[in-house]
């Protein structure tokens, strides 16, 4: 490893004392041990944290966002998409969520706890659920001689079970879409292994929508006398919100046959007054195993009668028929148990399934209802759980079968660390986890935005939308607002390599609302101007908030004008031509031209002086909040040209030669300004103002021609930047930003003074964005700077993942002591990013060992033949 181990893997599993390594788990992943504890326990960032020089120079929008916050929290009674003063503490307790897209989602944490809950689209609330687990029964010669819940804690209630497992006997392993539990008996010489199983396939659109997992527990026994082992699976009706006391849930049991297959189990279904479902705690029979069930208790009090019903005879009661609906303030809980023979040294195994089913859902407004994807395959009535969880367990094999054929290159691939492995698949979880709804599109739906494809514009039901459905994910758990475009732009690397379908099908809903206007003057905090909601021609910042109405009303964002943010039509082209490169879907390309048109047009204005490059002013530079820009950029003049770039080659594409021509002279002309303006010998400036800060070095100077590399270009006639200048500048963002920032072993500061020290002018310029810097090594890749990419990214991931706790819930920014800012992120999904410049560089390393020229060799020959 590049960086030193002390807070490593060895680290989190320095308390392990068991030398069994479980059944079945693989080398690569996330591994703790269940006794660790982080020694370092870091606070949100919050209002209280803003420096007194910020808070002077934003005390207008400190005094507008309080009020704005009072009147949603106090008057509106509303959680406010942003909220500075109640931040989510840090619990480093999370592991790899249940369920797949968009379907809602249910986390079990490292340590079996079922934790965090996602069942309303959108929206979060953090509650341990002490009756949620799952109990080991040990019999011999008909005798129970073990009974343990397999949980560390000892809560305040259910006294009459036996708590307190020893978290040095067990350990977790995490190797997203699946987990691993191993659980060595003390005393009992059995191993548990607990594998967790959520359908999550890359280019599988039916059933990666499924709201379902498995967790398959492989029993070893290495005792020579044999044992029956039952297996235990508690679940409360609800998800320990208030609405779990609000009355009226029941329970059932079920037992489902098709297709020679049996599963049995019980049906929980919870009915608050908006979004109902049912939740569904499921086995697989078969000969050698018995299931049995309890249909309702009481999660309450000791509850011991369910405790001796297990130990008596490793089995519950049964009872047949519903159980009553609950009494205001009452909750219920359901038990499933199932047991097996393992012969002396052998082993067997169990499965069970937990589903969930909320085939309707409305959003806080409750002006529409929205139908989920996975209904189009089992129904929106509501009567799912039961074929869902039949399906899961007689179809699970070969999701991991899939899931194996599709992580195995990569896994095996002895060239990559065993780090890098580990982040990128466990960073996917926010596809999932990332309040993530995937729905029908309605039939009355228009996408178009008004504008039909006859007039420049889109169909009212592009076909992929039709098709696929429709695809929203937050900006993070703690920043509720759906597909917030400027960190989609990082975070979209995942999906148009896993799930393309769904990359352009957010595409189509953007460009829809491009050409849309709403002239409503809302004020907006950060300028305190009042400006229309959207203006046309300009890309939203985001589709809205899910406690309102997403598609319906976008840009919930009121921090700033939407017209302040002259980066998103610039990434909207990018995404644009990328996206086309990686998936050659022709119809895409043609229905989106004109749409980049229109935002290019709108951006032109921005060219001041004529000089081809745009100027920023104001908070132009969005991607970093607070940092004044006054004249060209680094950032945005870099994604100006490298979208210029791009529009030239797409006008190749489609014919079109006089806007090529139009492009062509203002990429040329804009280049020539942007060394002028920025480039200082050895980097671009942070801007071009002359100010005491312009020449900070920023991490991200070289966006633009990452995207440029990303997509097929930047060399030949399709480059924005002198190559030895970026290579030149990377270089220096690797000296100062990272290596001179806490010793080079946590990523990439935002801004770095050239002398060595952070810059910290604005809110954000000290902190370290995890996303950003995952798109920094994926250019370094590009560039071959392979050694310092991986270097880049490993201090991410190592103070993430192994030193602050906060697997599963990554956030967007750190700084190097003390504070963290808003757990579970979209953006570091980017690292993505790093696998398709790693793809890429394996290509052109393969043509050039085979034909002595590079891809991109043959692309620029191919091109020049083209336009003769």
């Amino acid at each position: 490893n590049l960086i030193d181990d002390s807070g490593s893997t060895a680290d989190l599993m320095s308390r392990y004392v068991s030398k069994d390594m479980g059944y079945g788990v693989p080398k690569e992943g996330w591994r703790i041990c269940l006794a660790h504890e982080f020694k370092e326990k870091r606070k949100p960032f919050q209002a209280k944290d803003v420096s007194l020089s910020n808070v002077m120079e934003h005390i207008g929008l400190g005094i507008r966002y309080l009020k704005w916050w009072y009147k949603k929290t106090q008057v509106e009674k509303k959680a406010p998409f942003i909220d500075m003063f109640r931040a989510q503490p840090l619990r480093q307790i999370y592991g790899a969520p249940l369920g797949g897209i968009g379907g809602g989602t249910i986390t079990r944490g490292w340590r079996g706890e079922f934790c965090r809950w996602q069942l309303n689209p959108g929206m979060y609330h953090y509650k341990t659920v002490p009756a949620n687990q799952f109990t080991v029964c040990l019999r011999r010669a008909g005798q129970t001689v073990y009974q343990q819940v397999l949980s560390v804690e000892r809560p305040p209630t259910l006294q009459g079970w036996n708590w307190g497992y020893c978290g040095e006997y067990a350990f977790y392993h995490a190797l997203y879409p699946r987990a691993w539990t191993v659980y060595h008996l003390p005393g009992q010489d059995v191993t548990l292994t607990c594998r967790q199983v959520s359908p999550v396939i890359p280019h599988d659109y039916q059933d990666s929508s499924l709201p379902v997992a498995v967790f398959v527990w492989d029993i070893e026994n290495k005792n020579d006398y044999d044992l029956e082992v039952s297996i235990m699976f508690t679940m409360v009706n609800g998800s320990g919100h208030k609405d779990d006391k609000s009355g009226g849930h029941w329970n059932e049991p079920f037992h489902l046959e098709k297709d020679g297959d049996a599963v049995s189990g019980v049906l929980l279904h919870h009915c608050p007054a908006v979004n109902p479902y049912t939740l569904c705690i499921a086995a697989r029979e078969k000969a050698d195993r018995e299931v049995s069930h309890q249909t309702a208790f009481s999660p309450k009090g000791t509850c011991s009668a369910l405790w001796n019903d297990l130990i008596t005879d490793g089995r519950l009661d049964s009872p047949t028929g519903s159980s009553p609906p609950t009494a205001k303030g009452d909750k219920v809980a359901a038990a499933l148990a199932v047991g097996c023979t393992v012969p002396a040294q052998s082993h067997n195994m169990l499965e069970f399934c937990l589903a969930w089913d909320m085939p309707k859902i409305t959003f806080g407004s409750r002006e529409r209802e929205h139908i989920r994807r996975y209904t189009r395959y089992f129904g929106a009535r509501g009567a799912a759980s039961p074929a869902l969880s039949h399906y899961a367990l007689t179809h699970y094999r070969q999701w991991e079968k899939s899931i194996e054929e599709w992580q195995r290159p990569i896994l095996q691939d002895s060239s990559l660390p065993s780090w890098y492995k580990s982040a990128l698949f466990n960073e996917l979880y926010f596809i999932v986890d990332g309040g993530t709804v995937w729905t029908e599109l309605p039939e009355d739906a228009d996408v178009s935005g008004g504008l039909r494809s006859e007039n420049g514009g889109l169909p009212a039901q592009p076909a992929v939308i039709k098709e696929y459905g429709r695809f929203a994910y937050l900006e993070g758990q703690e920043y509720r607002m759906y597909n917030t475009y400027d960190v989609h732009f990082y975070a979209s690397f995942a999906l148009i390599m896993l799930w393309p379908k769904l990359a352009l099908s957010v595409q189509y809903d953007i460009a829809g609302s491009v050409v849309q206007q709403d002239p409503t003057e809302r004020l907006h905090l950060m300028s305190g101007r009042c400006s229309p909601v959207k203006t046309r021609n300009v890309v939203p910042h985001d589709i809205g908030d899910p406690d309102d109405e997403p598609w319906q009303r976008v840009n919930a964002y009121l921090i700033h004008d939407t017209a302040d943010w002259k980066d998103l039509n610039l990434k909207f082209v990018l995404q644009v031509y990328r996206d086309f490169h990686l998936t050659q879907d022709r119809q895409y390309l043609q229905d989106m031209w004109p749409i980049c048109q229109a935002v290019m047009e709108s951006e032109m204005k921005f060219d001041l002086d004529g000089d081809g490059l745009i100027e920023n002013s104001g908070y132009a530079d969005q991607t970093y909040d607070g940092w004044t820009v006054t004249g060209p950029s680094a950032y945005c003049g870099g994604l100006w040209l490298a979208s210029l770039c791009v529009m030239c080659k797409m006008a190749i594409l489609l014919d079109n030669k006089e806007m090529y021509q139009l492009y062509r002279s203002t990429l040329d002309k804009g280049s020539t300004a942007f060394d002028k303006l920025l480039w200082n010998g050895k980097y671009y400036n942070y801007d071009s103002s002359g100010r005491d800060l312009s020449n900070s070095v920023m991490s991200d100077q070289c966006a633009g021609h990452w995207f440029l590399r990303a997509s097929g270009l930047g060399d030949g006639e399709f480059k924005a930047f002198p190559q030895e200048k970026i290579r030149s500048a990377l270089k220096s963002v690797y000296e100062l930003n990272v290596m001179s920032f806490a010793g080079g072993h946590m990523g990439a500061v935002n801004g770095m003074r050239p002398e060595g020290v952070p810059d910290r002018s604005s809110v954000q310029s000290d902190e370290v964005w995890i996303g950003v810097v995952y798109g920094l090594a994926a250019t370094m890749i590009h560039e071959g700077m392979l050694t310092e990419g991986l270097r880049t990214a490993e201090g991410c991931y190592r103070t993430v993942w192994e030193q602050l706790g906060m697997a599963f819930q990554t956030p967007e920014a750190y700084c190097e002591k003390s504070i963290y800012r808003s757990l579970a992120y979209m953006r570091p999904l980017s690292i993505w990013a790093m696998q398709l410049a790693l793809n890429a560089s394996q290509r052109d390393q393969t043509t050039l060992a085979s034909t002595g020229t590079t891809d991109q060799d043959q692309a620029v020959q191919a091109q020049k033949e083209d336009q003769s």
